[in-house]
């Protein structure tokens, strides 16, 4: 986890003492480099510097008001250590801890990198639907757990809760197409596999419809598969916005999109009509269950955040009186 995030700018020469005033005057501010005239697209001025996880909103607000999005540029990453008493200075000075700061426009800009879609994200939800149909035919737990690591759909899901929690249609649209067309692609390719599978013997319907004590719960949704997505949905928006990507394996491994997916798939080509519903219905559970639980965990996060903000602000205010 960063406590601090460096952002390198370009600023046009009109905006630069404005700028650098700003980002001088603000103690959560610190290591402040400016190059006059080094940047050649666009031109301008080089300013780099680092600023608190919690101070880092407030920033980019500034900077989108002078302008530096559309006539300069903003490159944010994060800091994984800064030792320097000036760096323990800066977040002394910032209100809050790091972990419940959400830095808005990055997680925005994650959101529309995570919908844009490959064939790499296809290639990735298809080889862990088709793991997740050797799993049910071998009754596997193991292959399971691999196919929900493999899985790359939660970014996309995470994605969508950022654009309806802040009201981004395009996002919207962008997010929930890739999330269709990526699993019927897989499904449908695992189809075909599976139905080529079954031509030289390699299985049949008894695979789909024998007693599975170890895969059986993916195609029966309950109401804990509802919890469960909840609780994931929860988990990854968190990881994310907390700039804790690595919290993402145990979500990844506690939801069952992926294979039932893989069920759905092989219940289609072998034909075992009781099986396709509940694999549907698993499936729609847990989008739907981490969809809304993402959102929901944003609104708590930013409402949190402003209250904090406000009471220490009150408490300033009493002090200083």
């Amino acid at each position: 986890m960063s406590l601090v995030m460096h952002l390198r700018l370009i600023v046009p020469t009109r905006c630069t003492e404005r700028v650098l005033d700003t980002l001088v005057g603000d103690p959560r501010v610190t290591s402040i480099v400016q190059l006059p005239g080094a940047a050649r697209r666009p031109e301008g001025d080089v300013i780099e510097c680092d600023v608190t996880r919690e101070a880092t909103s407030d920033i980019l607000a500034f900077l989108k008001a002078e302008g530096l999005y559309d006539d300069g540029a903003v490159a944010l990453t994060s800091v994984d250590s800064a030792p320097s008493r000036n760096a323990r200075a800066a977040e002394k000075a910032a209100p809050g801890a790091p972990d419940d700061a959400v830095i808005w426009d990055a997680v925005l800009d994650q959101a529309y990198n995570e919908a844009g879609g490959s064939w790499v994200y296809y290639a990735f939800l298809t080889l862990a639907t088709m793991i997740a149909s050797v799993a049910v035919i071998t009754d596997s737990a193991i292959l399971v757990v691999g196919a929900m690591v493999v899985g790359p759909e939660f970014g996309v899901v995470a994605a969508l809760a950022v654009g309806l929690f802040l009201r981004k249609p395009g996002l919207i649209w962008r997010s929930a197409s890739l999330l269709v067309k990526g699993f019927a692609l897989a499904i449908a390719l695992t189809v075909v596999a599976v139905l080529l599978a079954r031509a030289v013997g390699w299985v049949d319907v008894g695979n789909v419809t024998a007693a599975r004590p170890l895969t059986g719960f993916i195609w029966r949704p309950d109401k804990w598969s509802a919890v469960v997505a909840v609780l994931a949905g929860c988990a990854g928006v968190l990881s994310q916005t907390a700039g804790r990507g690595n919290a993402l394996v145990g979500v990844f491994i506690s939801v069952t999109t992926v294979p039932a997916a893989g069920d759905l798939a092989l219940s289609i080509a072998l034909w075992a009509p009781h099986q396709i519903g509940g694999s549907a219905a698993q499936l729609g559970i847990n989008l739907a269950g981490m969809t809304i639980a993402g959102v929901v965990t944003l609104q708590l996060q930013r409402t949190i955040w402003r209250g904090y903000l406000r009471m220490k602000r009150r408490a300033g205010a009493r002090v200083e009186a």
